[in-house]
């Protein structure tokens, strides 16, 4: 994946965000769209390798469209300034949990988990790991995961400012109550895991995390790192769905 074409075609878009300019660079944006979509497809072959579910999921299945909904945003730029994959078993809107890839300057990740889990989902969560609480330690304190991602301990990183941003360099747990959720024990010894709103985790990477080969085997370190987490969350979801 040629990643500084594509983040110098963002760059570039950036600062002309609009309709005249994109068509004008038309034939750039399909190469670089292009080979994004190349990038997706290889990282879903890597994926299938330890995680046959996903295996079935084209590129499209992934890939989002480039134009922004403006209708409820106070920004009325046309196009995103990011490129991004989200590759998930029941695909892009289902509530089961996935791993994504996000090319953007300045802010390229990788992230894995689940994301925007209703109340209901989230308090079977919740119980399940009060109920199995060896079992969710195991996942989410192991020395790879606090390697890649951290931990939602307070103190250890600071809440992102803005949740559309994911602007720490890792973290677990986009959002957070302030206070342990009515009905769970406040003094459990790991109430910080009650407190989540989310379990999505994500590491950002540099500009040339994607350049060449080699990111093929770093996704592949960082997902089986977070996929444990995710299943154990994906045995509650799927009930649901």
């Amino acid at each position: 994946m040629d990643a500084k074409r594509i983040l110098d075609y963002l760059k570039q878009l950036m600062v002309n965000n609009n309709r005249e300019w994109y068509w004008k660079h038309k034939a750039e944006y399909d190469a670089v769209r292009a080979d994004f979509e190349a990038g997706i497809a290889q990282a879903i072959g890597r994926i299938a390798e330890f995680d046959p579910s996903i295996a079935h999921l084209t590129v499209k299945d992934c890939t989002y469209r480039f134009n922004r909904d403006t209708r409820f945003s106070p920004d009325k730029s046309p196009y995103k300034n990011h490129f991004g994959g989200y590759i998930a078993a029941h695909g892009k809107k289902a509530l089961h949990g996935g791993y994504y890839l996000h090319l953007e300057p300045g802010h390229c990740m990788v992230a894995c988990g689940n994301y925007w889990l209703p109340t209901n989902i989230l308090t079977s969560c919740r119980n399940e790991m009060m109920g199995n609480t060896a079992e969710w330690l195991k996942c989410v304190e192991s020395k790879e995961f606090k390697k890649y991602f951290g931990s939602p301990v307070a103190s250890s990183f600071s809440a992102p400012t803005d949740v559309s941003s994911w602007d720490q360099p890792q973290g677990f747990g986009l959002e957070k109550l302030k206070k342990c959720p009515v009905g769970f024990p406040k003094d459990w010894p790991h109430v910080e895991y009650l407190r989540m709103k989310d379990y999505c985790c994500w590491h950002q990477v540099s500009e040339d995390f994607y350049e060449g080969e080699k990111w093929l085997d770093e996704i592949e370190r960082m997902f089986k790192a977070a996929k444990p987490m995710m299943d154990f969350m994906n045995s509650v979801i799927d009930d649901y769905e």
